[in-house]
């Protein structure tokens, strides 16, 4: 057991070292902030504590609340970089709904046109969420089109769509998964499992995409099966 815990403190502490490095490209003066929030908590709660007559004990508790304040500062400017640096990329909406959380289920590129604009698929117990990214205008004319084949399988269960943007009417990207988390719950565990494999049974552009008939050309190996 300490082996197991020996071995993944390694792991976290090297998460974390190369989060801030990333952080850091996007926000140079990620220390000096933390740094500050740090020591700017500890005084004041350490100056508390000699108004009160405990200065060990507020001692101790400012740096447990400084540590917890730099925590929070870095997470909040960490997710802020990471977004930055998705932002405008092809596939950023997907990549931020498969860190939603649990209980969503999420196929990338249900549909796609050729300019690759393109919708993806979330599905949990809020019901079906369409997601869609690129050019608003010809997105619109995807949603709707892949609102009417969803409607056509699951026409009980509730249905939304976004589209990814600043623009009026659209979702900003560091806001997907707030929003997400915010709609209401309509479908029980088992419900939202249903609807997903009924979902999944229609197919999508990659399970739809074709493969080339002929004989297999010279050193391409097939993938081994984990």
């Amino acid at each position: 057991m300490a082996r197991k815990e020996t071995s993944e403190n390694p792991g976290r502490l090297a998460q974390i070292a190369q989060t801030y490095k990333m952080t850091r490209q996007a926000d140079p003066r990620i220390g000096l902030v933390i740094a500050a929030v740090g020591i700017v908590t500890f005084g004041v709660v350490l100056a508390l504590g000699f108004l009160i007559g405990h200065p060990i004990f507020a001692g101790i508790l400012g740096a447990l609340v400084g540590l917890l304040a730099m925590a929070v500062v870095f997470g909040r400017r960490a997710e802020r970089a990471a977004f930055g640096q998705l932002e405008g990329k092809p596939g950023a909406a997907a990549a931020v709904l498969q860190n939603v959380g649990r209980g969503w289920t999420v196929t990338p590129a249900v549909n796609m046109n050729k300019s690759q604009d393109v919708v993806h698929r979330a599905v949990g117990r809020a019901g079906v969420v369409l997601v869609g990214e690129g050019n608003p205008n010809r997105v619109k004319s995807l949603l709707a089109t892949e609102k009417r084949k969803v409607a056509r399988i699951v026409y009980d269960v509730p249905l939304h769509d976004y589209i990814v943007g600043d623009g009026e009417g659209q979702l900003p990207l560091k806001k997907i998964r707030a929003t997400l988390l915010r709609l209401p719950r309509a479908l029980s565990g088992p419900k939202a499992t249903e609807v997903n494999d009924r979902l999944r049974a229609m197919g999508d552009m990659m399970t739809n995409m074709p493969i080339p008939k002929g004989p297999m050309p010279r050193g391409m190996r097939m993938p081994k099966g984990r």
